[in-house]
């Protein structure tokens, strides 16, 4: 391992833990979204990772949910059917927000980790000098 393989690392973490805030921040603001029964569900989104060659890890792509949704009987909602129903996201906010926490405290051990690193790296310049 090199010297600096830590910050990259941990560096390829902080991205992967971005995307996972990003897609769950957009899985959270469209957990009411409804369409009309004759398409498809909004797809809640959810990062696939993989180990990077090196060492860290990389988003390889994404993963939907189910676009079959669930009917929700709303006959005073403009997209309703005939028989009053909209076709809302078979997304759970309560699994959404436990895995919100989870991806802000991964993010945030990524950072504590980068800023150890780089006062390790800096007391090591330190001693160096002297």
């Amino acid at each position: 391992m090199g010297a600096f393989d830590l910050l990259r690392i941990a560096g390829s973490s902080l991205g992967a833990h971005q995307t996972w805030l990003d897609a769950l921040a957009n899985n959270i603001a469209n957990v009411n979204t409804v369409t009309p029964t004759s398409q498809g569900a909004f797809q809640a989104q959810m990062p696939v990772l993989a180990s990077a060659a090196g060492g860290g890890v990389e988003v390889t792509g994404f993963a939907l949910g189910d676009a079959t949704g669930r009917l929700v009987n709303d006959p005073s909602n403009p997209l309703a059917d005939a028989d009053g129903y909209v076709r809302a996201p078979d997304t759970d906010l309560a699994s959404q927000m436990t895995q919100l926490v989870m991806a802000q405290r991964g993010f945030q051990a990524s950072v504590q980790v980068t800023k150890d690193a780089q006062d390790t790296y800096s007391s090591a310049l330190q001693i160096g000098r002297g």
